[in-house]
């Protein structure tokens, strides 16, 4: 469709819409409001508490951040869209969902691997650790964590909006990968370019992140109870969103791969599941698992019991 030279794409990934509409809200309302919730409260405790000043902890909090971020670029479109008679979206607004979407996830990956490199000289270089996980240190993982993908992400954007589109139907019920198949042909160049994305920006962020790991095990290993203690209850929450996250990443580059061969029914369960899990699943692990902030989400919730 097309509107005064604005391109209009269709999301046909969604499944009678007229017929259920009221409940995908209700469900997706409910999902978004827990996401905003739960996140929130574990960034507000770590932004108040001194205690929880710390690389690891603020690391924590740029990932629950992210969830928040990575939400609202969705949701509240998919929510619009429940409501609606048409499910349309401009391919400008379409293009800028997809860089949001590909740039916070490619942030998550490299501020794991931060995670990963503060767990690393904690635990093996304790005595250097004041002198090199520094404020100014943990600053420069963070602008380079969200800087970089979105840098990176911008060239794909500005090439796909350039492209010729020969499909108005997008698969799926938000902007992901999938917007290639729109597209008349594929450019060499956005390909070359997202191999490249694909080898920098994941595939060497998690060799990184399973090297440290090993070699942080193989020195817990040979310590004693109490360390390795302190290693299953920092690192196994770490560990734990790395592995959820990396499925779902793949999942992701499945759907948008194989999608024609998929039931539209199967399709959508798929898509919801990449956007439901991760930002629910964050605050979770990181909330029961990680034990100071365990403890001030308890002291939390009991003064407001007693209120």
């Amino acid at each position: 469709m097309d509107e005064l030279n604005v391109t209009y794409i269709t999301l046909g990934g969604h499944v009678e819409v007229d017929k259920f509409r009221y409940v995908y809200f209700f469900i997706m309302f409910i999902a978004y409001i827990l996401i905003l919730c739960s996140n929130s409260i574990i960034v507000y405790l770590i932004w108040v508490h001194q205690n929880l000043h710390e690389p690891m902890y603020i690391f924590i909090a740029a990932l629950l951040v992210n969830s928040v971020v990575y939400s609202t670029n969705i949701y509240p479109k998919l929510l619009f869209d429940f409501l609606s008679e048409k499910q349309i979206i401009s391919y400008s607004a379409c293009l800028f969902q997809f860089q949001i979407f590909y740039s916070l996830g490619i942030s998550e990956f490299l501020l794991l691997s931060a995670m990963a490199y503060d767990r690393y000289v904690s635990i093996c270089k304790p005595l250097q650790y004041p002198n090199i996980m520094t404020k100014t240190t943990v600053s420069i993982f963070l602008l380079f964590a969200w800087l970089l993908p979105a840098c990176h992400l911008a060239v794909q954007t500005i090439l796909s909006s350039e492209a010729k589109l020969c499909d108005l139907t997008l698969k799926g019920i938000f902007c992901n990968n999938s917007i290639y198949k729109l597209q008349c042909e594929t450019s060499r160049v956005i390909t070359i370019f997202g191999i490249v994305i694909l080898l920098d920006l994941s595939i060497l962020p998690m060799l990184f992140i399973i090297f440290t790991y090993t070699k942080i095990f193989i020195v817990t290993y040979r310590s004693c109870r109490k360390v390795r203690k302190k290693v299953a209850d920092t690192c196994l929450p770490h560990l734990m969103v790395l592995i959820s996250f990396s499925f779902l990443f793949a999942y992701d580059v499945i759907i948008a791969r194989v999608q024609s061969n998929f039931l539209k029914t199967a399709r959508l369960i798929m898509m919801l599941q990449i956007i439901l899990y991760h930002p629910l699943f964050n605050p979770l692990i990181y909330g029961l698992k990680m034990k100071e902030i365990s403890k001030h989400l308890k002291r939390l919730f009991c003064s407001a019991k007693g209120i």
